[in-house]
C-alpha cells in the first residue's frame, strides 16, 4: 500500500467519523487536526484504534504523542514506519 492510498483511507475515515456533513475542502495533508478541534482526546483514541485494526500496527508509548497525529501527513508517516498490512 502506498502513501497516497494510506492518506486517502485515513482522510476518508476522518471525514466519516469527525466531519460528516461538513465542508472538507480544507482537509489537506497538513491540516491541523488536533489544534483545529477536529480530533479531541477521545477522537484520538478512536483514531488510534482504527489505525491499529486497519494496518495491524502496534504503537509504543512514545508514539502516542500528539505530534504524530497532528495532521494526515504525520499520521501517514507514522504508519509508514511500521510494516503496513491493511486488513481487507
Amino acid at each position: 500500500m502506498n502513501s497516497q492510498d494510506i492518506a486517502a483511507e485515513i482522510r476518508a475515515y476522518v471525514v466519516a467519523e469527525y466531519l460528516a456533513g461538513e465542508d472538507t475542502s480544507d482537509l489537506t495533508g497538513d491540516y491541523a487536526l488536533i489544534d483545529s478541534g477536529v480530533i479531541d482526546s477521545l477522537g484520538l483514541i478512536r483514531l488510534i484504534s482504527h489505525l491499529t485494526e486497519t494496518y495491524q500496527v502496534s504503537f509504543d508509548d512514545i508514539e502516542f504523542g500528539p505530534d504524530n497525529f497532528r495532521s494526515l501527513d504525520t499520521i501517514v508517516a507514522l504508519i509508514e514506519t511500521h510494516s503496513v498490512t491493511p486488513v481487507q
